[in-house]
């Protein structure tokens, strides 16, 4: 079977700052929660210190090899987009690693085409929480 079909991507400013975070914090992750304010909003921490929970789903890997991880509550409402991960100007969560940068991320998304969920359809289950034993997210 051909490669997995991406569901979640950067923007090219997303991709610069996640680069730039990575070389100032050392490998990073990012995890969507959902949930109103700030927890809406995809938050990137250093590897290894936030542990993923036996449920989220490991959406796949940008800027290289940055596990994008999403909650499976938000995922429920999510399966059928795909997601850009962008930055703007502002400030969002204090746990997040870009607030000092006076930049946010947010999540821009599109359905998947039907040709895309064809696709999608005949992939495996994504990874989750549980399969990887929280192994992931530090960079196994």
């Amino acid at each position: 079977m051909d490669a997995r079909t991406r569901r979640v991507e950067l923007s090219p400013a997303a991709e610069d700052l996640v680069r730039r975070l990575a070389g100032t914090h050392g490998p990073v992750m990012f995890h969507q929660s959902g949930g109103c304010c700030d927890g809406s909003a995809p938050m990137c921490y250093p590897r290894g210190e936030f542990r993923v929970g036996a449920a989220d789903v490991l959406l796949g890997r940008v800027a290289g090899d940055t596990p994008f991880w999403m909650s499976a509550d938000q995922f429920a409402y999510w399966q059928h987009t795909h997601l850009t991960v962008d930055v703007v100007p502002g400030r969002g969560s204090g746990f997040s690693l870009e607030t000092p940068e006076g930049v946010r991320f947010l999540i821009r998304s599109r359905v998947f085409t039907d040709e895309e969920w064809t696709h999608l359809a005949a992939e495996p289950t994504l990874p989750s929480g549980a399969d990887t034993d929280g192994r992931l997210e530090h960079g196994s």
